[in-house]
């Protein structure tokens, strides 16, 4: 995973997490945590899906 994938999945991760705290999404709130997953991903470097599909974004 390139640099700036990692850095993209955790500034979106991070934002969906924060938007949840801050109860933004009304009675939709809970599903701002599927931030989890790109703040998950973009911490590791590695994403499961690339894996199954063959995607390779490291070059």
């Amino acid at each position: 995973m390139r640099t700036w994938d990692r850095i993209l999945r955790i500034v979106v991760g991070a934002a969906l997490i924060i938007a949840f705290f801050m109860g933004v999404g009304g009675s939709w709130n809970w599903a701002f945590l599927i931030g989890i997953v790109p703040l998950v991903t973009g911490v590791l470097g590695s994403c499961p899906a690339y894996s199954v599909f063959g995607i390779k974004t490291s070059g």
